[in-house]
């Protein structure tokens, strides 16, 4: 009995060399619609569906495959003689190779389509026809991408074209690949239907589905993890596209996994001042709200995960010399976002010390003939920014799922005698949006517009407001560069916790460096104790009812 190969696909790559390869071993080829055009254009035997089912295609194409000669012949176990029988009398011959792609969902889902338009690119006979095949694969080959049409080739001409005798090795891992490609496609259509998790689609569709089903596509091998002995690999959303899918490196050697996770956090860093900026509540000072610059530049440096300096400026030049100076020891291999375009200027700054990593909305010529003497330091530009609506933590035989932490402050609300200055406030603003980066409990110490004192990762609140507190106050008494730009050896002022104080211990010892204005979520059983130590020592402290620990 001759061989029959089912071809149909919508990225026609690679396919006529397929077809002609089978044609010449004596395959007979059926196809329906754009690809049966395709291959009879370029001069190939093409036998149509419709001709082997009896069936017309219909519903503007909706119904081309679905048919019992077509799955029958997929189907059937060839070692099986009820099967066999049964297909003698029907009349139905075998299929022994499918070759199918999908319609290009992952790519119209983005597309801006209307939710009709959207629908018409779920594809139904083609995943059918690939789980069938699949099922099969003992007797059946099964193609979902040109990437493997050589392998297969290669071994029908070993088999001398026996697909019982291709090996099983090869058949079971393409019929892994249709079903590791359909879980993803039909993932990417559930959440388009139900919404993603965190994200309904509708009041009635749940917040968190029953199968958490997200279609992540390999987007890179990466050399090795975050220790040289474990493997890791980059995926990005197949559906979607989120900050990391709309990076592009510019120079530099590959990014390791640990450059990829400082990376994520630097851009979300350096880009959080401006959406908060934006979303402070309504009682949040007027006079103070007027202070902050909306089209600041922000420079964050990262090491380990972990911001060791951040800054504003009126220009980047301005915002990364003071990240620097908060802690030119730390920044040394570190990773350095940037919310703004980077300059020539600012270029010339940074080539000063080394970095693995600077990440920026975009470079001027002048900046990319800057960094260009430094081959190794990576240069990212990053076009989209953080829009995620999760985060995502593996735990032993799961993951925990959570809405990012999106809200700076639920409210503004001074618990003290004293308020607040209208600077104050600012530094408290942007003080919060960097501490909801660093490793709880975190403590933030700032002064104009600098992060000067950062300290984190403890296992009690006061060894971090120690350290914070003492960082700030070497800085200011050697003199740092104050909003003028002059140096200037006045205490830094604000000092920013991300979770509630136990004790008023943590004010006491602020009190001694000079904090004027304290800013925490509250919410402690001993509120009042902080908040009449705040007041006996002469201290503003504001409570935001949002605390932001980070694990």
């Amino acid at each position: 009995m001759k061989k029959r190969a089912l071809i149909s696909v919508f990225y026609k790559d690679g396919v006529l060399d397929l077809a002609r390869y089978l044609v010449s071993r004596d395959w007979e080829i059926l196809s329906t619609g754009g690809t049966k055009k395709h291959l009879a254009d370029a001069g190939l035997p093409v036998t149509d569906v419709s001709s082997v089912t009896g069936f017309p295609e219909c519903l503007d194409g909706r119904v081309k495959t679905l048919h019992p000669k077509i799955h029958a012949g997929l189907l059937a176990i060839r070692g099986n003689p009820d099967h066999m029988k049964t297909m003698a009398d029907l009349s139905v011959d075998t299929i022994d190779l499918v070759c199918v792609n999908l319609y290009p969902f992952f790519e119209k889902v983005q597309a801006g389509l209307s939710f009709d338009e959207t629908v018409e690119f779920i594809d139904i006979g083609g995943p059918t026809m690939l789980r069938s095949a699949a099922k099969n694969h003992a007797d059946v080959l099964v193609l979902t991408e040109a990437a493997d049409y050589a392998e297969v080739m290669q071994a029908l001409d070993g088999a001398a074209q026996d697909t019982s005798k291709v090996p099983m090795d090869l058949k079971r891992r393409l019929a892994g690949k249709v079903f590791n490609l359909t879980s993803a496609y039909d993932a990417a259509v559930s959440r388009f239907l139900l919404g993603e998790a965190a994200r309904p689609a509708s009041e009635a569709s749940p917040l968190w589905p029953q199968y958490l089903t997200v279609p992540y596509r390999l987007s890179q091998s990466l050399r090795y993890g975050e220790n040289g002995h474990q493997q890791a690999a980059l995926y990005l959303t197949a559906d979607s596209t989120g900050a990391f899918g709309g990076m592009k490196q510019l120079q530099g050697k590959e990014l390791s996994y640990n450059n990829m996770r400082d990376l994520d956090i630097a851009w979300k860093a350096a880009c959080a001042y401006d959406g908060f900026v934006a979303r402070l509540p309504a009682d949040f000072p007027a006079s103070a709200r007027a202070s902050l610059a909306a089209d600041s530049a922000v420079c964050v440096a990262l090491k380990h995960n972990t911001p060791c300096g951040a800054a504003t400026g009126k220009t980047v030049l301005e915002a990364y010399s003071k990240t620097f100076l908060v802690d030119p020891v730390s920044i040394f291999g570190g990773i350095v976002g940037c919310n703004k375009t980077v300059d020539r200027e600012a270029a010339a700054e940074m080539v000063k010390t080394f970095l693995e990593v600077v990440v920026a909305p975009d470079f001027d010529e002048g900046a990319l003939e800057v960094f260009s003497a430094k081959k190794n330091l990576r240069l990212v530009r990053a076009e989209i920014a953080p829009n995620g609506a999760t985060e995502t933590i593996g735990v032993d035989g799961g993951i925990l799922v959570q809405e990012r932490d999106n809200v700076l402050f639920n409210e503004w609300k001074v618990v003290t005698d004293k308020s607040p200055t209208a600077e104050e406030a600012a530094d408290m603003a942007f003080g919060m949006s960097m501490a909801l980066f660093v490793k709880s409990n975190a403590i933030v110490v700032v002064r104009d517009g600098v992060a000067i004192g950062v300290a984190g990762g403890q296992v009690n609140r006061i060894w971090p407001t120690e350290q914070s507190l003492a960082r700030a106050k070497a800085l200011t008494d050697a003199g740092f560069p104050a909003a003028d730009g002059t140096s200037s050896t006045k205490p830094a002022t604000v000092m920013v916790s991300d979770a509630f104080f136990p004790f008023a211990d943590c004010v006491e010892m602020a009190s001694k460096y000079g904090i004027r204005s304290i800013v925490q979520p509250g919410g402690s059983m001993r509120d009042q104790e902080s908040i009449d130590a705040a007041n006996r020592l002469g201290i503003a402290m504001v409570f935001t009812g949002a605390r932001h620990f980070k694990h």
